[in-house]
C-alpha cells in the first residue's frame, strides 16, 4: 500500500490531491475531521494542535501498515494539521484509494481510531476569538512551521 504522511501548519484544503487511481480502483474515500464552533460546550473561534512531528509520522505510517493486512487497500493520503485551526476548517483529511468500498471505509474506521490513541498529536486547546485577540494570534498561525513528507 502506497503511504504519504503530511503533518502541517498550512491549510490542508489548499494541499494537493494525489493521483492514487488506477484501472484497479473502484473505490476513492475521503474523510474531513473539521473543527466545530463548541469545545466542552463552550463557544470557540479555533483548536489548538501541537504533535511531536518524527514520531507522529512514523506512528502514522505503522499503524497504516499494520492494518493493511487486514483492510486492504491500493494507497492512503494522510494531512494533519498543527496549530491554530479556525472553525470550518480541516483538522485531518484522509484519503484512501481500493479496489472495494467496504475495505476502504473500514481502514478509515480502523485508523481514526487508532490514530486517537496511539499517535503524538495532541489537542491543546480551544481559543475563543477575544482570546486569540487578546494573545494576538489569528487562526492559521501555527505552533510548528515544519512539514513532514512521503
Amino acid at each position: 500500500m502506497e503511504i504519504h504522511v503530511l503533518l502541517t501548519a498550512d491549510r490542508l484544503e489548499d494541499q494537493p490531491v494525489p493521483d492514487f487511481c488506477n484501472p484497479g480502483t473502484g473505490a476513492w474515500v475521503e474523510f474531513r475531521g473539521l473543527v466545530r464552533d463548541l469545545e466542552q460546550d463552550r463557544p470557540i473561534a479555533a483548536l489548538e494542535y501541537e504533535a511531536y512531528e518524527p514520531m507522529a509520522c512514523s506512528e502514522i505510517r505503522r499503524i497504516l501498515s499494520e492494518l493493511q493486512a487486514g483492510y486492504p487497500c491500493q494507497a492512503v493520503q494522510v494531512l494533519h494539521r498543527v496549530g491554530l485551526i479556525p472553525v470550518g476548517e480541516a483538522a485531518i483529511i484522509v484519503r484512501i484509494a481500493a479496489a472495494h468500498r467496504r475495505e476502504a471505509f473500514a481502514l478509515l474506521a480502523a485508523f481514526m481510531d487508532r490514530l486517537k490513541e496511539d499517535v503524538p498529536i495532541w489537542k491543546r486547546r480551544g481559543w475563543t476569538a477575544d482570546e486569540l485577540q487578546a494573545a494576538g494570534r489569528p487562526p492559521g498561525t501555527g505552533l510548528s512551521g515544519g512539514t513532514s513528507g512521503p
